[in-house]
């Protein structure tokens, strides 16, 4: 097995400019449109750009930790029973564990743009109902 400090190894460092990022083989959760930069069998890490004021469709991440940060606007998470929610914007860096059902929006302004970086198995995205509304 190579080891990465030894200098025989064809692991090489590269880059993925903005025009050859690619839409993720899982579905998507419209509004929101992701980009895939790179994919392994337990990481991902790609960007979403968001339109503002729409909200998306309940998902989770699956068995996938979700990590992000805030490029540009504003954006709010809804989770657990609905009502519950997160806000945070440019220059934040968020985490949405894993198997938590939520949707997000861009609050209106400007739309929403995010690094995000997601580590764990299976699936990156699973689209479902919705938690119930709170009784």
């Amino acid at each position: 097995m190579a080891d990465a400090t030894d200098p025989t190894t064809d692991r090489q460092p590269m880059t993925v400019p903005p025009s050859q990022l690619a839409e993720p083989p899982e579905q998507q959760t419209p509004p929101i449109r992701r980009q895939q930069a790179f994919a392994a069998d337990d990481r991902w890490m790609g960007d979403i750009t968001t339109t503002p004021g729409n909200w998306s469709g309940w998902h989770h991440h699956g068995e996938t930790d979700t990590y992000l940060n805030v490029l540009r606007g504003e954006l709010e998470f809804e989770f657990g029973t609905r009502g519950t929610t997160l806000r945070f914007g440019a220059g934040d860096f968020a985490h949405m564990p894993a198997r938590v059902v939520h949707c997000e929006r861009t609050l209106p302004g400007e739309p929403g743009e995010a690094v995000l970086v997601r580590i764990g198995r299976g699936p990156t995205v699973v689209n479902v109902e919705g938690p119930p509304p709170e009784r």
